[in-house]
């Protein structure tokens, strides 16, 4: 069996590290927490992808725990989709462009 491939869109990837660069100007562990996790996450989701709840435009979402993000991902026949690394109470929605 294929390894399921993991492909994040360019926005996704710079959002993860705008917040990891504003949790590492507070404290480089809190920093390295949040890489910690997120990477955790793209794990879980590329184990089970159905695992987490049907989203908005046919995407899921997975909530991070103590953070207050979320990826927000779509399944591919070959993989995995992230379509943003999104703060959670922040502008909600503005990745929906991506996601068509």
């Amino acid at each position: 069996m294929a390894r399921p491939r993991l492909d994040l869109h360019p926005e996704a990837i710079e959002e993860a590290r705008a917040a990891r660069l504003w949790y590492a100007d507070r404290s480089a562990a809190v920093a390295n927490g949040f890489v910690a996790e997120l990477d955790h996450a793209m794990q879980q989701i590329l184990d089970a992808p159905d695992r987490w709840s049907v989203y908005a435009h046919r995407t899921r979402r997975y909530l991070l725990h103590r953070f207050p993000y979320m990826v927000v991902y779509r399944a591919t026949e070959t993989g995995v989709q992230v379509i943003a690394v999104a703060h959670a109470r922040r502008n909600p929605g503005y990745w929906k462009t991506r996601a068509v």
